[in-house]
């Protein structure tokens, strides 16, 4: 069954290689890949650079602000440490939502679309309710949506009204899926979808290894690799305490770590306690993010639940390093152990626990056969069970269930 799919959503990545909602790019591709006409509504942003069209992947972005600085809808602003939506993300939210409405009903009269697709339960799917007019929906959550929604009211019953209305819901993590669950979606009606992996993008390389080894200028000195937003759910902070306790034991240890956010000066003052072991390198494109990946002899997902009780779904950069085939230590939070088998396809430690984070980087430093055959064994499953095809696969079936449950175009 062929579809016309709009999909709403407050981030896309804005350039080739930003990683500012670089998942949802590859979904959208994917499902254009399959024959399908998909069209993407999103905020505008000033950093944007994107073609009409790209891949199959039409682009209708909306203007919400009347000044400049007022842009702070989507693309992971709105929220202060990925916690906290800011003052003026709240005061712009009715503006920017009624005009992402406005946009995706008339995208959707114009191609005669047959489903909408909404990315984030708020704002995305209450969105997607608001533009629906008796098409059918269906409604992705990420993480810091359900998030939100848990913790403030107004989120919360504009969440339950758009999760009760879709056709179908899912999730990234069995975690995510339950607490969309408790939320008011229909359990008959949600689905856990884990994220995919560009397993030809993100593959080990002897030749990228040491290209970037010897502009990091390391030598053979041990190189520990982490990416990802500054915010305190990603829990650098315990990466960096680890990397201060395996000073005696591996002192040319070097950890590096890619990303920005709120908490950067924070960490940028926690790293001196480290000899200089470890360095914040700021923003890099994903293709950077899988150079460093590959050339990293341990990758770190030191993942946790903060103090709000924020947590990821399923981070997207565990997967891309679990396919270069670098061995990964990650946390046993949210959607990692749904990736990662203890033992087999990588290491699992608890979280906020800097010394078990050391333990295994240091376990994995001493055994590199062991830390390979981890590794060959976590590209292998990320491509049979994570490519990005059989996402889109999954994605075009929900489609299908829900137009045949309520057919009908947009009049």
């Amino acid at each position: 069954m062929r579809h016309v799919v709009v999909m709403v959503t407050t981030s896309y990545p804005r350039f080739p290689g930003d990683g500012v909602g670089s998942f949802i790019e590859p979904i959208a591709k994917g499902v254009a890949a399959r024959g399908h006409e998909v069209h993407i509504v999103a905020p505008w942003h000033p950093a944007l650079n994107r073609q009409e069209v790209e891949d199959g992947v039409h682009f209708h972005f909306f203007r919400y602000a009347p000044v400049a600085p007022l842009n702070v809808f989507g693309y992971a602003t709105g929220l202060r440490a990925d916690t906290q939506l800011r003052l003026a993300a709240w005061m712009m939210a009715p503006l920017a939502m009624t005009s992402g409405a406005w946009k995706t009903l008339r995208v959707a009269r114009k191609r005669r679309a047959t489903v909408l697709h909404a990315h984030w339960v708020v704002p995305g799917g209450v969105i997607a309710a608001l533009a629906a007019r008796g098409l059918p929906f269906v409604i992705s959550a990420h993480g810091s949506d359900v998030f939100v929604a848990e913790r403030n009211d107004a989120a919360r019953h504009a969440a339950r009204s758009a999760l009760r209305r879709a056709g179908w819901v899912t999730a990234c993590s069995d975690d995510l899926r339950l607490r969309t669950i408790n939320l008011g979606a229909d359990p008959a009606r949600t689905e856990t979808v884990l994220y995919g992996v560009d397993a030809s993008r993100f593959a080990p390389s002897g030749s990228v290894r040491e290209e970037v080894r010897r502009e990091l200028g390391l030598g053979d000195a041990p190189l520990v690799f982490s990416a990802g937003r500054l915010v305190r759910k990603k829990g650098f902070e315990h990466l960096i305490e680890a990397a201060r306790m395996l000073g005696e034991t591996f002192p040319e240890l070097r950890v590096v770590i890619a990303g920005e956010g709120d908490l950067r000066d924070e960490l940028q003052t926690l790293t001196q306690t480290t000899g200089g072991r470890v360095t914040l390198i700021g923003f890099r494109s994903q293709d950077d993010v899988g150079r460093l990946s590959a050339a990293a002899d341990v990758v770190v997902v030191p993942s946790v639940r903060d103090e709000a009780g924020n947590v990821d779904g399923l981070p997207n950069f565990a997967l891309e390093a679990l396919s270069t085939a670098t061995p990964v230590v990650a946390t046993r939070i949210g959607g990692l152990p749904q990736a990662i088998e203890d033992g087999r396809t990588g290491r699992l430690v608890v979280e906020r626990d800097p010394a078990a984070l050391a333990d295994a980087i240091r376990d994995l430093l001493w055994h590199p056969d062991r830390a390979h055959d981890l590794g060959v064994a976590a590209r292998a499953r990320v491509i049979r069970d994570f490519g990005w095809p059989r996402v889109a696969e999954r994605f075009e079936a929900a489609y299908d269930r829900v137009r045949l449950e309520k057919p009908g175009r947009v009049s």
